[in-house]
């Protein structure tokens, strides 16, 4: 049965011998369960994702780590049902779908991460920006 245990071991990874940090596990846990949640609970959804975010613009800013935010987005492997199928805001799906694109490259190529907005202080401030319009 898919689930979060399994999502997590699909992403989980080591990237040139970095491992992802045991912290991330419960923090993409926290946005899972509410990207899922029924009733969709918006606030809670946000709440986790700046959460997320905060981690990898900090001390969570690692090769590995950011490559398994982006593939957990990105790919949706090992989740009950695809995130992209919620009836989400725009700037929320938006935000998550650019989450699955060049987050990876925010340690080894930042350049390239920032051009397409991934770098994750980048994607913090756009989901700060739209919660106060």
């Amino acid at each position: 049965m898919s689930g979060f245990d399994e999502a997590w071991t699909v992403v989980a990874v080591s990237r040139d011998g970095e491992a992802v940090f045991p912290r991330l596990r419960p923090v993409l846990q926290s946005v899972y369960r509410e990207c899922l949640s029924e009733p969709l609970n918006l606030v809670s959804l946000g709440s986790s994702l700046e959460h997320l975010l905060e981690f990898l613009s900090g001390d969570g800013r690692t090769n590995a780590n950011c490559w398994a935010a982006d593939l957990f987005f990105a790919n949706c492997q090992g989740w009950e049902r695809d995130w992209a199928d919620r009836d989400l805001p725009d700037h929320l799906h938006d935000l998550l779908a650019v989450m699955g694109e060049a987050l990876h490259d925010t340690v080894k190529d930042p350049s390239v991460a920032a051009n397409f907005g991934c770098l994750p202080e980048q994607l913090l401030e756009r989901l700060r920006g739209t919660a106060n319009t």
